[in-house]
């Protein structure tokens, strides 16, 4: 439903009695330390128009032509997100750029007259303004002084960015003044970075700005008591010490999805903003997407990937492996199903097709929900396994080589976390449903890792602790890194571990596996398991966590023996001096995690030996190949016997 904007004044005398030039000036939409703009009519041909242009008056012609030069190379640019111009020229000495004022009023308006958008609508605006500044930035043009006051919104919601470069500086060019200390180098070469990091300085402030104009619609007040973006930029870091986060006394509620966007895009170190705005508007419409598709919204933001390209590519020894499997007899259901677990892909879509409505149809009575792959291949046959793996894409797939190389050193990480599980598992429990269990809770972030390897690159980056400021004390601890759950909402606009388990629902996976695949969350404490299926959960979860602490440790996986200072360090709550992987002093990595063992303790009786033995056992398997002996599990026996299929495999 459109929420009709208020009415646009009709050409008419000026009712301030000033014009400029020839322009009757009709009303002030804003102004801002950089820009100014009215609201004025032209009577020569008898239209409105809004007029956009500095806020200070250039000294002399050279100023005036520095002014028009990037206004008028950002005016060719022709995109539906951008206002086009229809004039550009000199008026009394002040430079100025118009467009048509029937293409909307100001944001600014729109809030006086319909104030407290809702969070849905709010968006929608800032995305298109986030599509304009994308093509313009990637044509090389930058706004610099993105306001409320210049972005149009029309009775449909349809969003134009207007000023274009009118608030450009009008300072000397980077670099004037360092030629005489440039003996000997291409100064064309150097002119050029130059413009280039000029460019590209411009367009983060216009990220920026962004992320500020979002805050101000989300709340309804200005930030930082200030009403000017441009001033507000400048009191956060680097220039300032200001933070700008949202607060919890919204005129709406803001969802923990969009309040992670949000206060990424204005976070207070400078590394952990939105770049750019292709970005940002990643960010967003994926928020957008799941609002508007509700529980299946993460699901939705995959399964167009999944039809085209699969789940995950199968490894390049697969041709070997199938090989292996033909001349196996269909007895050996064990021994196939150990090859097959070596391969992520094969094992889902396994999974996934024993499970599938359509398969379970042509079965003569229903079956529970197959959660092992013995029992996968059991059901499907040799033809059948074949079949699936001949479907799938072979490795890297889509995949960059970058891309390819994070996928798997992923997918170590989540063999040595099943193997844990295997290690961990109470007596008398199935290694292979506790194996699946712990790599079904990396759904996700294998996925994501897959079909989205950049977001998943940014994901980590946000969560790693990050280097005090440079005036800091010495031996100030590191500031400690987003949550997994906060950064894939700030990156992907969903909850990564949400998309693993619309997907796993989609297979259809039942009650129990979809209860066993959920991580404990890391804030809670874990309580005693009730049954089966949380015993399989508490083991998967625990051995996520080690394998977690070791790779922050910068634990190397294929490494002959894992060193057992660094097990120690990682896994138990001890403020160990340093990371093997940085000098710098992290406390925070022990202090803001208990113990894996004394957090586990009660539910699996846990000791640090236990865990630092089963994780030796899990690496040597990950290693090897070798499977860790079913019968010989690491950990003491529950009081609750294993009574379901699920722990019995």
């Amino acid at each position: 439903m459109s929420v009709p904007t208020p009415p646009i004044a009709p050409a008419r005398p000026s009712p301030l009695g000033r014009t400029l030039g020839r322009f009757e000036l009709l009303e002030l939409l804003g102004k801002s330390q950089g820009s100014t703009v009215w609201a004025v009519h032209d009577p020569r041909d008898d239209r409105d128009l809004i007029v956009t242009l500095p806020r200070v008056q250039p000294a002399d012609a050279a100023a005036v032509e520095r002014w028009m030069t990037p206004v008028r190379q950002a005016a060719r640019l022709d995109h539906p997100r951008l206002a086009p111009v229809v004039e550009m020229g000199v008026e009394e000495n002040w430079p100025c750029v118009a467009v048509e004022r029937k293409l909307g009023v100001s944001l600014e308006q729109r809030l006086v007259a319909h104030p407290n958008p809702a969070p849905v609508e709010v968006v929608g605006w800032v995305c298109q303004v986030l599509e304009g500044l994308a093509f313009a930035h990637e044509a090389g043009a930058a706004h610099t002084d993105l306001q409320l006051h210049n972005v149009l919104v029309n009775n449909e919601g349809r969003v134009l960015l207007c000023g274009l470069a009118a608030a450009s500086s009008q300072a000397p060019a980077r670099g004037s003044g360092r030629e005489g200390t440039r003996r000997g180098i291409n100064q064309a070469m150097l002119a050029e970075a130059d413009v280039l990091l000029a460019q590209r300085e411009a367009a983060e402030g216009d990220v920026l700005a962004c992320g500020l104009l979002l805050h101000v619609l989300l709340t309804g007040q200005p930030l930082l008591d200030e009403p000017d973006l441009a001033r507000v930029a400048r009191r956060l870091a680097p220039l300032g010490r200001d933070v700008v986060r949202l607060p919890w006394n919204t005129p709406h509620p803001i969802p923990e999805a969009l309040r992670a966007i949000a206060d990424r895009a204005t976070a207070s170190l400078q590394r952990q903003r939105y770049l750019n705005a292709r970005t940002f508007l990643r960010a967003l419409t994926g928020w957008l997407e799941a609002e508007a598709l509700g529980r299946d919204g993460p699901l939705e933001l995959m399964l167009d990937r999944l039809r085209t390209v699969g789940a995950l590519p199968g490894l390049p020894s697969m041709s070997v492996r199938l090989e292996r499997l033909v001349s196996m007899d269909e007895q050996h259901t064990e021994e196939i199903a150990r090859h097959v677990l070596h391969d992520m892909a094969l094992s889902f879509e396994l999974l996934r097709e024993v499970n599938s409505a359509q398969f379970q149809s042509h079965l003569a009575e229903a079956v529970a929900p197959v959660l092992t792959i013995r029992r996968a291949v059991a059901l499907l046959g040799l033809d059948g396994v074949r079949h699936s793996a001949n479907a799938l894409r072979l490795w890297p797939g889509t995949l960059s080589e970058e891309g390819a190389r994070d996928l798997r050193q992923l997918m170590d990480r989540v063999r040595l976390a099943g193997h844990l599980a295997q290690a961990l598992r109470p007596a008398g429990y199935d290694a292979e449903v506790a194996y699946v269990a712990a790599v079904f809770q990396n759904l996700g972030r294998l996925l994501a890792q897959y079909h989205f390897p950049e977001e998943s690159r940014q994901i980590r980056y946000l969560m790693q602790p990050t280097p005090p400021v440079a005036n800091a004390p010495r031996g100030t601890p590191l500031m400690p890194g987003w949550s997994e759950s906060d950064a894939s909402y700030a990156v992907l606009g969903v909850d990564i571990d949400a998309i693993g388990a619309a997907v796993a629902r989609h297979w259809g996976l039942g009650d129990e596996m979809m209860h066993m695949i959920r991580r404990l969350p890391r804030n809670l404490p874990v309580r005693a398991p009730d049954n089966d299926i949380d015993v399989l959960r508490i083991t998967a979860s625990a051995a996520n966590e080690a394998v977690d602490a070791l790779t922050q440790w910068g634990a190397d996986l294929q490494a002959s023996s894992l060193p057992a200072t660094t097990m120690a360090a990682a896994l138990n709550d001890q403020p160990a001096s340093a990371s093997p992987a940085s000098s710098q002093p992290i406390p925070l990595l022990a202090s803001r995690r208990t113990s894996v063992a004394a957090r586990y303790a009660r539910s699996l009786g846990l000791t640090p030996r236990m865990v630092q033995e089963s994780i030796q056992a899990a690496h040597h398997a990950l290693r090897t190949g070798e499977p860790i002996k079913h019968s010989e599990p690491v950990t003491t026996p529950l009081p609750i016997a294993p009574r379901s299929a699920v722990a019995a495999g």
